[in-house]
């Protein structure tokens, strides 16, 4: 019989001043309409790992001991072994992630993994963008809006062309965002055909 997978994610921030959110909020507010009500916007890389995990501490000293995931010298991680943990983007951000088809798999940080821990484990990678808007706003239909470059005056994040993006609004994303079957009926960037 088949063991079922556990899953991890690790949300990891820079410690100090994010030049490229910087940037990117610049731009959001000075020249796209939807960028109008941006509040705030962060940068995180997210790492989803899945196979025969072990409890959070010993997941948080793995990840702790790689440079594969992070350097707790200038970064910080926020792991996430439940559905219920909270990402380090309040709630209320509308959570847009960004991945590159067939690119986000991180082999290198497999293979370490497997030779510090004995352990066969999957890892994926991807950025997210937490966009916390003005209150009132639409943060579901600005988030998607953002998300994906149209063209110099609609999208920001994704390039449709090589990047596949999905949103979360108003809580935690899955365990297994990076990898969830997008539905039947949905375009690639995850919006309805």
């Amino acid at each position: 019989m088949a063991t079922r997978k556990q899953r991890a994610q690790a949300f990891v921030e820079l410690a100090s001043h994010d030049p490229e959110a910087t940037s990117a909020f610049a731009v959001a507010r000075e020249r796209l309409e939807a960028g109008r009500a941006l509040a705030s916007l962060r940068r995180f890389r997210v790492f989803e790992i899945a196979g025969a995990l072990l409890e959070r501490d010993v997941i948080a000293q793995r990840l702790y001991g790689s440079t594969q995931f992070y350097n707790p010298a200038k970064e910080r991680c926020t792991l996430r072994v439940s559905e219920s943990d909270a990402t380090p983007a309040p709630e209320a951000d509308a959570l847009v992630l960004v991945t590159e088809r067939g690119g986000d798999r991180r082999e290198g940080a497999e293979r370490w993994w497997r030779h510090e821990a004995r352990q066969r484990i999957e890892v994926r990678e991807g950025v997210v963008w937490a966009l916390a808007f003005a209150p009132g706003a639409d943060a579901a239909a600005l988030a998607e809006e953002l998300a994906v470059t149209r063209d110099r005056a609609h999208g920001l994040f994704a390039n449709p062309h090589f990047q596949d993006h999905r949103v979360v609004v108003g809580g935690a994303p899955p365990l297994d965002w990076l990898t969830r079957r997008v539905p039947r009926g949905t375009r690639r960037g995850g919006r309805p055909a």
